[in-house]
């Protein structure tokens, strides 16, 4: 019988994750002094995150490695584009420090503890556990919206620093889409800190059992 040798590097959406990683890098290296092809390259790259997973599903090819690469990936741009804004706006440097410590730290939390727990994907949440937790990851267009107003928040605080766009009720579009967004930005970090004490609760529900079942091998 032949051994399976099956690359998980060449399935088709982790080559796709593979090529977000360099539009990223890509758009990291332009951010402080080309905003359009920063913003081309960046963007191409949140929205291939999409494709790959609908790859993953259609081939079959779904795999823990991809579903790492992904989230590495998301929060890597996410904290390269802070960086940039916090050298645009150095007044502000403090909120986007702890933004980006927000955002890595739960995220990396939550996934470590669904890990440990089995769980085939960090978006898949078990009926008893949180209710906001549940609703934000198994209803799409709630996640979706979130998701897409959270980045719309950041992308446009980046455009504003070269382009004030056209005006529109007295206000510049980029600032106004700022403003519209930044609720929704504030909610999103307000739900990752959630996401964090759901994840350490879950850790140490593991630890508890753990150290249980060493006390009760150890009686016997």
């Amino acid at each position: 019988m032949a051994e399976n040798t099956e690359n998980i590097f060449l399935f088709v959406p982790n080559i796709i994750g593979f090529g977000r990683v360099i539009l990223a890098i890509i758009s990291f290296y332009f951010m402080p002094t080309h905003c359009i092809l920063a913003c081309v390259c960046y963007v191409t790259s949140a929205l291939l995150d999409a494709i790959d997973g609908h790859a993953a599903r259609y081939f079959n090819q779904s795999t823990k490695f991809g579903a790492i690469l992904d989230q590495l990936t998301d929060r890597a741009g996410t904290a390269c584009l802070m960086m940039t804004l916090a050298t645009f706006y150095p007044q502000y440097t403090f909120w986007f420090q702890i933004s980006m410590a927000i955002d890595i730290t739960c995220h990396w939390l939550y996934l470590h503890t669904v890990t440990l727990q089995g769980k085939a994907s960090h978006k898949f949440i078990d009926m008893s556990e949180n209710p906001i937790m549940r609703i934000y990851y198994t209803n799409k267009m709630v996640l979706f919206w979130m998701c897409a107003g959270n980045e719309a928040f950041y992308a446009a605080l980046y455009v504003m620093y070269f382009y004030s766009g056209p005006t529109v009720l007295g206000v510049g579009l980029y600032k106004l889409i700022v403003l519209i967004t930044a609720p929704v930005a504030i909610v999103k970090a307000a739900i990752s800190v959630l996401q964090g004490v759901v994840g350490a609760m879950n850790l140490a529900t593991i630890d508890i059992n753990e150290r249980a079942a060493l006390a009760e091998k150890q009686k016997n």
